[in-house]
């Protein structure tokens, strides 16, 4: 059976470090990113890493992954000797993951919109299978049932979108980005939802969304495992079309409809 976090997806977004897993085959992750980001997802048996702008050409992708083969918990002065010496910096904990040899992609996973990522916890076979960041993300089977949907109309989601207000930052299950606003939907599971101490909270963040420029829709356990195609699918469409379709960098934004697979396609002047 797959198990949550068999591969995790880190971010590298310089080269030096990207040296070091390459010619000393460690990377280093640390602790407090461990006990905070990770958690139930420890410990890795593969490292897959996904390289920002600071790699030109090869920027918001992932095209390596390596194996790990064992995990030591060491401080800062000990990975970086050769670092300026500082109280604070140098005590920090790490974990150093050691690794095999670099694996290469047949393909790269690539990021549509060049988003951020901090860790991305997945299995082994969504990993092997993905062809977009999104694919990647283990987080709950209502979400992947909905993601589904998503690709099969061609509607440009961002899943585990982070964004901040006023101070606060939330994770969007999903996040569409329209001609005329933006779009957040989320996936209510019942447990999670049915729990009276999350009603303030979860008021605090519809109201920050929506102060936000955000406009939301939710949809519980039971409309998503028995009414996807009469209402969930329906809701999203006709919300997606009201803000004037799907934001994809084109000249003309493009309008989708619930009962074509290809979805609904407006080319732009110079398609």
């Amino acid at each position: 059976m797959p198990r949550r976090g068999e591969v995790l997806v880190a971010i590298m977004n310089k080269p030096i470090d990207w040296t070091v897993v390459h010619e000393e085959h460690w990377y280093r992750i640390p602790v407090a990113s461990q006990a905070r980001w990770l958690k139930d997802r420890w410990p890795p048996e593969w490292l897959a890493f996904y390289q920002t702008k600071a790699f030109g050409g090869e920027a918001f992708a992932i095209r390596y992954y390596a194996e790990v083969r064992d995990i030591r918990r060491r401080y800062r002065w000990q990975l970086l000797p050769n670092a300026p010496r500082d109280d604070n910096k140098s005590q920090r904990e790490y974990f150093q993951i050691m690794l095999s040899n670099l694996h290469r992609l047949p393909q790269p996973i690539v990021s549509r919109r060049w988003r951020r990522i901090v860790f991305i916890p997945t299995t082994w076979r969504k990993f092997m299978a993905a062809q977009e960041i999104n694919d990647l993300f283990d987080d709950s089977p209502l979400e992947d049932r909905l993601w589904a949907e998503f690709r099969r109309l061609r509607i440009v989601a961002e899943r585990q979108e982070w964004v901040r207000v006023h101070d606060r930052d939330y994770a969007l299950d999903f996040a569409v980005y329209c001609a005329q606003g933006k779009l957040a939907v989320e996936t209510d599971g019942d447990t999670w939802h049915s729990d009276p101490e999350r009603i303030p909270l979860d008021n605090l963040r519809d109201n920050d969304l929506e102060t936000a420029g955000w406009s939301l829709l939710r949809f519980n356990t039971k409309q998503i495992h028995e009414e996807m195609e009469s209402y969930c699918v329906p809701t999203v469409v006709d919300k997606v079309n009201k803000l004037g379709g799907l934001d994809e960098g084109r000249d003309v934004p493009r309008l989708v409809s619930p009962d074509n697979d290809e979805g609904v396609y407006q080319p732009g002047l110079f398609d």
